[in-house]
């Protein structure tokens, strides 16, 4: 799975196994990619060392939230028609709510 924003191409690693679910980015410093978490409306950020982006999407990768430069220690409640989460380094992408994420 890529994602496509502007003229850049970024691999997306799907976390659909218990372990990649419950770790996440927790633990790392230099956040080098980008998870993706489907059947996914809530998260938190318990144990991340850095600030992370968090864009929440509907069905059709709509972007219905949106979270820039999420702190530490910050839980996201459970968020209506969202079914997917992407977690990102900060201002890697450059969407916004009511964008649709360009998925290949």
């Amino acid at each position: 799975m890529y994602i496509i924003d502007n003229e850049n191409k970024y691999k997306v690693k799907l976390c659909i196994k218990f372990k990649d679910r419950l770790l996440g980015l927790m633990f790392k410093k230099n956040i080098d990619e980008i998870l993706c978490f489907p059947k996914c409306n809530s998260i938190h950020t318990f144990f991340m060392r850095s600030n992370i982006d968090v864009y929440m999407c509907d069905k059709d990768y709509k972007i219905l939230y949106m979270y820039k430069n999420l702190k530490p220690f910050k839980i996201i409640l459970p968020k209506k028609k969202v079914k997917y989460v992407f977690e990102t380094k900060v201002d890697l992408l450059n969407y916004n709510i009511n964008n649709k994420i360009n998925i290949i």
